[in-house]
């Protein structure tokens, strides 16, 4: 494409500077986003994007979109289909679809006269510059240069936390992208980690048709919700064939000629074909220079900002994983938001104005949440009313029937003096899409009563509402 316009280069000894009004760094939903608003309000913006497999961000690529695709894939499967054969078609499909997505997100931002795409890795040199280091591969401009901005955006994600242990870089052991293309497909798997990543695909590979053992460092899954919601879970994904070991940590990974094993704290040792490691996904702040640049970082490496996203550096701002807290696409979009409206709206919106951030775990079926938990709500004095039920029992919620899966519970907590609601769980067919219209109703200040005596269509899951809610008990 043309350089962008109004963009100055000038020579120095031996780089070229590119000077924008607007540099982001990473293409997550937030920093995408951000630089296609810029340009529409006249605004010459650089991006700067390490990898052309990232065109689109961690989400299109590598996380949310591909994961999904291979859960339904996986939820399909029938039980004579050949677990090799039907997750090499199953990638396939994934790959297909996201090559789409990942040119359609090149394009989105190449096709602006006003934005320039540059492939490499940045790191600041001063305040709102940066050098970039070329990589080959890519459609963008690569060339070794520095970019001067105005306003700078760090939304470099977060990457896979690798515990030191021996054998973790051996050729059996993955993170939760070499896994979505492992050859041969594992008949045994083992995971260390029960977070969102480990249960998705524990959920998802036991319907591959893997022997999936879940490696747990605690007394059990989901250590952070009631206990009756957890044992609901760990319940189901058991009953589906899903090893769960819990107070169990790995020691080493011993690769061998046709398997890995892995040794465990007491002595016990693991067979698998494949090792996934989910523990955890750290900020992507390593090799960014950020101290030139003024930006604070904290402990655990995210990126430090205010309530409107603002670093300890004048004109940068940092949005998405990089910043801590949620790692979830849909705050990298709030961010944005965020951000946009301190640079060139009112200024008035906050991160702290969120509320009912809904959650879903993508296991089968999937794990919705919201809100404070009832043991959350009760530390903090609050007086509750509860629902709990499980949905084989609501009998006004056919639709989990119809499709054959009437696994999973649902449980509100509501405050007993006010009627509003402070979180639910729901684990059920359509929770990923229930769960929205209870967060809005969060937000809105419905009330638990108004949940239950709204209109929904039939047959759906929306419909246990009206039962379940009817339920409520102090």
């Amino acid at each position: 494409m043309a350089d962008a316009q109004g963009s100055e280069f000038r020579s120095s000894v031996s780089t070229p500077t590119l000077e924008v009004d607007v540099l982001v760094i990473g293409w997550g939903k937030g920093g995408k986003t951000f630089a296609a608003a810029m340009a529409s309000q006249g605004k010459t913006v650089a991006m700067v994007e390490q990898s052309s497999d990232m065109y689109g961000g961690t989400c299109i690529n590598i996380g949310c979109v591909p994961t999904k695709a291979l859960v339904h894939e996986a939820s399909v499967r029938r039980r004579g289909d050949d677990p090799h054969t039907y997750f090499t078609e199953a990638v396939e499909t994934r790959d297909q679809l996201i090559a789409k997505l990942n040119a359609v997100n090149f394009a989105m931002l190449n096709d602006r006269d006003l934005v320039t795409v540059v492939d490499g890795r940045a790191r600041f040199v001063a305040e709102r510059e940066v050098e970039v280091e070329p990589r080959g591969g890519g459609s963008g401009r690569a060339e070794h240069l520095r970019i001067v901005a105005e306003t700078v955006v760090i939304n470099t994600g977060a990457v896979p936390v690798m515990p030191d242990l021996p054998g973790a870089d051996g050729p059996r052991v993955h993170d939760s992208t070499s896994l979505q293309h492992v050859r041969p497909f594992p008949k045994r798997l083992a995971i260390v980690g029960a977070g969102p990543i480990g249960l998705e695909f524990a959920s998802m590979f036991q319907q591959f048709g893997s022997q999936v053992t879940l490696l747990v460092r605690g007394e059990r899954i989901l250590p952070r919700e009631d206990a009756d919601v957890a044992g609901a879970v760990a319940s189901v994904l058991t009953e589906s064939g899903i090893e769960i070991r819990t107070n169990t940590e790995p020691t080493s990974f011993e690769d061998g000629d046709s398997e890995v094993v892995v040794r465990l704290d007491g002595g016990s040792a693991l067979a698998a074909d494949a090792v996934l490691l989910a523990t955890g996904r750290r900020p992507a702040t390593d090799d960014l220079n950020l101290a030139a640049a003024g930006v604070d970082i904290d402990a655990r490496g995210a990126v430090v900002v205010d309530d409107q996203l603002r670093t300890t550096a004048a004109g940068v701002y940092a949005m998405g994983d990089v910043r801590g807290g949620l790692q979830q696409t849909f705050i990298s979009l709030d961010d944005y938001r965020v951000v946009l409206d301190a640079v060139s709206g009112s200024g008035e919106r906050r991160v702290s104005d969120r509320v009912g951030v809904p959650s879903t775990v993508f296991i089968t079926p999937p794990f919705s949440s919201v809100g404070m938990t009832e043991g959350e709500a009760t530390e903090q004095g609050h007086r509750v009313k509860t629902a709990f039920a499980q949905v084989v029992d609501v009998k006004a919620m056919p639709r989990p029937k119809t499709l054959r899966d009437a696994r999973g519970i649902i449980k509100f907590v509501v405050d007993a003096e006010t009627d509003k609601v402070f979180g639910a769980r729901l684990f059920h067919v359509d929770s990923q899409e229930v769960i929205n219209l209870v967060a809005l109703a969060m937000r809105a200040g419905v009330t638990a009563s108004e949940l239950r005596d709204g209109i929904w269509t039939h047959p759906s899951s929306t419909e246990a509402l009206n039962e379940v809610l009817g339920q409520l008990r102090e």
